[in-house]
């Protein structure tokens, strides 16, 4: 019998048309012979959908045909048993799943949202638990418990927008003590979106109200010297971690930026997600500087409690060969498959190594003790009843 796998995709983020190439993508790779591919689209306005369409990219061009080709459903658990049921006055169960695949991006999605409603349904799913996906999602959260960790990070300030608003010479002066150039981010955002490069102060205000435009919270990186940007992709769980190539990411800005990522290489503006960024696979780096890439990539995946496949992007400053962590990206575009294929790793078998994964993990986890067979609350009665436990309790 096959594995029914829910393809989780879209949601309310600026990341929303990513996620649907990254999720068609995968749904296309999936092995049909093991799996059974049920895909699950949330719309701009949270709303649930599922259907064989949902499959095709095309679709998603024109909003009236996709809700012509699927229903609105919800996810639930029914005595272990997971359920899509549609909504309305005549419900009915449409499908059943025994695993969840979150393929989303960015806030409100990727960052623990989603996570943390499948832990709550109790629902088996692909990838990093609740507490790693908030944490490579939160620039500066991730960057304190880095720093902590004693990983290699480039110097930074961070603010919320309140405290700008308050106070922004304050703020401005933090800035220029880091020294121009620096790179201005919303600090719970991906994609590159929202980011400016400032070389210098006159445009610094005008790149904090552009991320304030996406974020309560801002970052502010000290831009590395003679920058050479790298990835590295970590398969693994908190027991083992292996790692990709390494690529080299040619930007044609200061740093990697949407455009770059998403519309790279493409002609009509057909984009193949993160596959469509140009690239040099594998790095034009030399063995030592190969080798310590990625045992930071595997210790940066470890530290952050991270699962399934992750990417872990670096900057290199070439002519130190000192290197940096910039950040992890819990679900990254197109679940970087471009980088396992150079090691060997089709894309079908790294999907069944996540799946396989995810499936180990919930298996581990039901083994631990999370509920207690008995109930405190079972001699409460009223006023009276707290008295008579305090009592006991002295």
């Amino acid at each position: 019998m096959k594995i029914k796998v829910g393809v989780i995709f879209g949601g309310k983020t600026v990341e929303h048309e990513v996620s649907i190439i990254s999720a068609v993508q995968a749904m296309e790779n999936i092995d049909e012979e093991k799996y059974e591919i049920i895909p699950i689209y949330i719309s701009k306005d949270c709303t649930w959908y599922t259907g064989k369409m949902l499959r095709e990219i095309d679709i998603f061009s024109d909003f009236d045909n996709l809700k012509k080709y699927s229903k609105k459903v919800v996810l639930y658990n029914k005595n272990g048993r997971f359920l899509l049921q549609t909504t309305g006055f005549f419900k009915s169960v449409v499908n059943e799943l025994d695993i969840a695949f979150p393929i989303v991006h960015g806030n409100n999605a990727e960052d623990g949202t989603l996570q943390g409603f499948l832990e709550t349904i109790g629902i088996p799913y692909v990838g990093s638990r609740v507490i790693g996906a908030a944490l490579g999602q939160d620039k500066v959260i991730m960057k304190q418990v880095m720093s902590a960790e004693g990983l290699p990070i480039v110097p930074y300030v961070w603010f919320y927008d309140s405290e700008y608003f308050i106070d922004k010479e304050k703020n401005i002066k933090e800035i220029k003590e880091l020294g121009y150039p620096v790179i201005v981010k919303p600090a719970t955002l991906g994609s590159s979106v929202g980011i400016t490069f400032v070389k210098d102060a006159d445009k610094l205000e005008e790149a904090i109200n552009e991320a304030i435009k996406y974020d309560t919270k801002i970052v502010v990186e000290k831009a590395v010297d003679n920058l050479l940007e790298v990835n590295c992709s970590v398969l693994g769980n908190y027991e083992y971690q292996e790692t990709s190539v390494i690529e080299e990411v040619i930007s044609s800005e200061e740093f990697l930026t949407y455009q770059d990522k998403y519309l790279g290489n493409t002609k009509g503006g057909k984009s193949k997600g993160m596959a469509s960024a140009n690239r040099v696979i594998p790095a034009r780096i030399d063995e030592k500087l190969e080798k310590e890439i990625k045992e930071l990539a595997k210790k940066t995946f470890r530290i952050l409690n991270l699962n399934g496949v992750c990417r872990i992007d670096f900057l290199v400053d070439k002519k130190k060969k000192k290197v940096y962590v910039n950040e992890p990206n819990t679900i990254p575009g197109s679940l970087s498959y471009y980088l396992w294929e150079p090691a060997g790793k089709k894309y079908p078998n790294l999907l069944d190594d996540m799946i396989s994964l995810a499936i180990k993990d919930y298996k581990n986890r039901t083994k631990k003790i999370n509920s207690f067979e008995t109930n405190i609350l079972s001699n409460y009665n009223g006023i009276k009843g707290i008295k008579g436990m305090k009592n006991k309790l002295r």
